[in-house]
């Protein structure tokens, strides 16, 4: 070989491995995780637990992913007809408490806790809900007197093994868009979030018996699919309606089932077999959703592995990407699956990062979520160092609310400054509209912008009115810049305040 030929080898391997290496760092990408509740699949451990215990253990969570840079994290507190706060609709959960409609001791508020504890982490918190699965199983003697079993026994469906909520029934509708309104009202939440259990999962030789509310409520020449397809539009568009006249900031999203229909069925749908569809199985349609402005996001759960012949997740993702629209596409990831499945390409340590990379290297995509919460916290840890090292290496903003107004919050200025000795105390006027803070290292001149991993603290704006940031993390520094992130993930003018002189510069 050559000197000249060795040389060229040599670039193309520096180069070859710079694109394998490099993973472009967004500075907007939506990182959620879903904590499952039922059966205690992530937390809590155990509902006989100590409330201490369950803080521990919920603490984990937060500090594993916000170790990871993830930006928000979707609870679920509604399982099976019950509740993981106090709730005029529905009893306290056994999967928290132990045993179903006894509260808390001391009367504890878990949900205004969790949202505390991640909004000081900067993590957002998304309000999870089953919303018509009425049990877990068959023994309905563990239910509390005021579980909707009980309350109303008319509204249910036994289907295999659990009980359902009939959603045909206007009443229904009309529960769960109560309890909407009243975890809305009462929490600040960020989002409220469905997964894709709307009618159940198909089970080979049992009928969905909802025939006496089809008759009664079906429009003239309605199909018994049309009809149930029309039950979740409704629901999805009043819960939508709810939100937005509640708080407007608070956004609504859903996890559908990977895929919306097979192109054997219908040619618009994605190259794929899957067994069982949203469209045709499940009777949700994403696609009304999004057409209607009902939604903020979506997260198709595309839980394959990139190649798998029935349900490519390759194709899956390129088809979602093609038929979005109005909404936020972020992808759902099986990280349950890393080493645990038996399609053998999740045993490479590649497979779930590579998944990450194509939802980068897709437009649409805004970003991605983990199921669930402890697939990666005590296994696969040379997969959770790719994801430190090279996909999540530097913190991300989540895209801000699609729907959002433009430009309505006011400047915010600085009012006071005091010091404690471990921080800096901040107090702003006009910062009512405001979750956070960044802060930045700068120099007398305000930039447009600031690249994130150049970011010292992001701290919450703690009662509408200041911002506590350690000393630590401004010590040596002349200058900062703070740009404030309102409710709706909306990015303020940044302003340059002097450390020494305890004032504004802007």
């Amino acid at each position: 070989m050559t000197l000249k030929n060795s040389v060229i080898l040599f670039v193309l391997l520096l180069t070859s491995c710079s694109v394998i290496q490099h993973t472009p760092q967004p500075k907007t990408e939506f990182r959620g995780v879903w904590v499952a509740t039922v059966v205690n699949i992530d937390w809590p451990k155990n509902g006989s637990d100590s409330i201490e215990k369950q803080k521990s253990d919920f603490l984990k969570i937060l500090e594993f992913y916000d170790g990871l840079h993830f930006n928000a994290i979707i609870v679920q507190l509604r399982a099976a007809g019950d509740a993981f706060y106090a709730s005029e609709y529905a009893p306290w959960s056994r999967f928290l408490t132990s045993k179903e409609g006894v509260p808390p001791a001391h009367d504890f508020d878990y949900l205004q806790w969790m949202i505390g504890e991640s909004h000081k982490r900067g993590i957002e918190f998304h309000a999870w809900l089953n919303p018509y699965r009425a049990t877990f199983d068959l023994n309905t003697d563990i239910l509390s007197p005021i579980h909707d079993f009980n309350l109303h026994p008319e509204w249910m469906i036994k289907y295999g093994k659990k009980y359902y909520y009939d959603p045909g029934l206007p009443e229904v509708r009309k529960r769960l868009v109560d309890i909407i309104t009243e975890l809305v009202s009462n929490y600040d939440i960020d989002a409220i979030h469905f997964d894709d259990y709307f009618y159940p999962y198909k089970i080979k030789g049992e009928k969905f018996d909802d025939s006496l509310t089809f008759i009664s409520e079906v429009l003239p020449h309605q199909s018994l699919e049309d009809w149930r397809r029309s039950n979740i539009d409704s629901l999805v568009m009043n819960v939508h309606k709810t939100i937005k006249q509640h708080k407007p900031w608070v956004q609504f999203g859903i996890s559908p089932f990977g895929v919306w229909k097979n192109n054997t069925t219908d040619p618009k749908g994605s190259d794929t077999s899957a067994g069982q569809t949203t469209y045709e199985d499940l009777y949700a349609d994403p696609m009304t959703w999004m057409e209607n402005g009902w939604i903020d996001y979506i997260i198709p759960q595309v839980y394959w592995s990139m190649h798998l012949p029935a349900a490519s997740h390759l194709k899956i993702v390129d088809w979602w990407a093609k038929n979005s629209k109005g909404t936020h596409l972020y992808i759902g990831n099986g990280a349950y699956k890393v080493r645990n499945n038996g399609d053998t390409a999740w045993d490479s340590k590649r497979e779930l990062p590579n998944q990450l990379k194509l939802a980068r290297k897709t437009p649409a995509v805004g970003g991605n979520a983990f199921f669930s919460a402890k697939s990666l916290m005590d296994n696969n840890p040379d997969v959770v160092q790719i994801l430190k090292k090279k996909i999540y290496k530097f913190p991300a903003l989540p895209p801000s609310a699609p729907l959002a107004p433009k430009g309505n919050a006011e400047y915010v200025q600085l009012e006071s400054w005091t010091e404690t000795k471990e921080n800096q105390v901040l107090n702003f006027r006009n910062a009512e509209e405001y979750r956070y803070a960044m802060v930045y290292r700068t120099g007398k001149n305000t930039q447009k912008s600031y690249p994130i991993k150049k970011m010292l603290v992001k701290a919450p704006v703690i009662n509408g009115q200041h911002i506590s940031l350690p000393k630590t993390a401004l010590k040596g520094l002349k200058r900062i810049a703070i740009t404030f992130i309102d409710k709706y993930g909306q990015k303020h003018k940044p302003i340059i305040l002097n450390l020494k002189k305890h004032t504004s510069d802007t």
